[in-house]
């Protein structure tokens, strides 16, 4: 029979885990790194003895020592001072700050040294306190995030310098488009002059053209948009593609082991080039290094299947990875091969785009694969039909206005390529590299069904 204490323990840990998944706001404060001229940032901080009206509205960043701290509800009170020049700083519960976040400012040790980032506000009555009197400073979070988005843009150099020595062009695709780009209902329609028009789902159908303009291997980055309504710590209504094009000789294994082989050298440079923005989110979020294997795990559907269902999943042939499962998965195949990133082949064509090509030898499967990160899906991609009278046939069979597609199958009636390519989201990667909860996290202004600004 267990004591007393360790059953409160085990009362408290589910509060504790579900207070730590309430923290939306956790990658904008925490302890920083020491500084010991590890890097020299392009941040620009400004003077207490500057913060004044004609600054109002600015979002600025200021290093200074806490001269007082005062909590009151779901607000702090903080006077920041800068040798005889102080001013007010408030950390409100609010879109930038958790309660969590409050707390953590108001046990902050006086006569510590903080950098804060905020927005200058001109107060309605002067602040006697301060010398700094007509403006306070709201405090929006800490260095912290930095780290996140500083590897963050790691990931897109490396993306972009990996690809370019493989001989890939890097394209532009328009984001207005005149269809759904995957031919579902997650898409968002806009007002287009007299007419309507959607916001690209992916830039798949031109990254396809170009393969059939003879370009043989393409890449881009830009903003996805997805009207889904998932509320969820993975999903986001805008975020950034990273996305692969590549025509092949004759199998497509040859396009899905470049992309393996890109994610690597990725992995490879963060971890060589930002090991300092590595640790400085670790202490913060601790987790275990990311590992990968060379050459890159892949397995087959029906082999994921057969592990899921070892473990005591029911699932049928042809359905989908429900993110649950996803995750299972990923603690199997980690415990089985040590690695975190793996890939996943030869999905049901049922639950994969309208322009997936079909298995030749099962017609119930697909050319196609996802990789995972962590048991979590960072990418999506297949070998593309590139016959037309094929790619007319699956698109009638999701129920595809063939005049909406009409432009994207004539591109191939003058000869196309075998091709094959992805689709990666970048906040996704960002996060389940660094071991994050929250996709949030590592957007620097998230879009989701319940969030439009800033």
């Amino acid at each position: 029979m267990p004591s007393a204490s360790a059953s409160r323990k085990s009362q408290e840990k589910p509060r504790e885990i579900m207070d730590a998944a309430e923290d939306y706001a956790k990658e904008r404060y925490g302890i920083s790194s020491m500084i010991q001229s590890q890097e020299k940032p392009d941040r620009v901080l400004v003077r207490v003895r500057d913060l004044t009206i004609q600054k109002a509205d600015e979002v600025v960043w200021v290093r200074a020592r806490v001269h007082t701290s005062r909590a009151k509800g779901k607000q702090c009170f903080l006077v920041l001072r800068q040798q005889q020049f102080n001013v007010q700083a408030l950390v409100a519960v609010g879109d930038h700050a958790s309660k969590q976040m409050v707390k953590f400012a108001a046990n902050i040790n006086k006569e510590s040294i903080v950098d804060v980032e905020g927005v200058v506000r001109k107060v309605n009555q002067k602040i006697g306190s301060c010398t700094q009197q007509d403006v306070e400073l709201h405090v929006q979070k800490t260095s912290t995030s930095q780290a996140v988005f500083r590897l963050q843009s790691g990931i897109c150099h490396l993306f972009r310098e990996t690809l370019i020595n493989k001989g890939f062009v890097e394209i532009q695709t328009p984001k207005i488009i005149s269809a759904a780009s995957e031919g579902g209902a997650n898409v968002f329609t806009v007002s287009y002059f007299k007419n309507n028009a959607y916001l690209a789902q992916s830039p798949q159908l031109y990254k396809q053209m170009c393969i059939c303009a003879d370009f043989e291997k393409v890449f881009s980055i830009g903003p996805v948009f997805r009207a889904e309504d998932s509320n969820t710590h993975r999903h986001l209504t805008e975020f950034v593609g990273l996305d692969i094009e590549m025509a092949f000789n004759y199998h497509y294994h040859e396009v899905m082991e470049e992309i393996a082989d890109t994610m690597v050298q990725i992995f490879k440079g963060l971890q060589e080039r930002f090991q300092t923005e590595i640790q400085t989110v670790n202490k913060q979020f601790p987790c275990e290094p990311f590992k990968f294997l060379e050459p890159t795990l892949r397995l087959e559907y029906c082999e994921a299947l057969a592990m899921l269902r070892e473990a005591g999943v029911e699932m049928g042939d042809e359905d989908d990875l429900s993110t649950p499962n996803e995750k299972l998965l990923g603690h199997l195949v980690k415990e089985k091969y040590d690695t975190d990133f793996y890939i996943l082949d030869k999905y049901p064509l049922a639950v994969r785009p309208f322009y997936t090509m079909p298995d030749p030898r099962n017609p119930k499967q697909s050319n196609s694969y996802d990789m995972f990160m962590r048991g979590e899906e960072i990418l999506s991609g297949a070998q593309r039909i590139h016959d037309p009278q094929l790619l007319t046939e699956r698109a009638l069979h999701h129920g595809i206005d063939l005049e909406k597609i009409k432009a994207y199958i004539d591109s191939f009636r003058f000869g196309a390529p075998p091709h094959a390519g992805g689709g990666i989201g970048l906040e996704r990667v960002t996060m389940l590299f660094l071991g994050l909860h929250n996709v949030r996290q590592t957007s620097m202004f998230p879009r989701d069904p319940k969030r439009l600004t800033p």
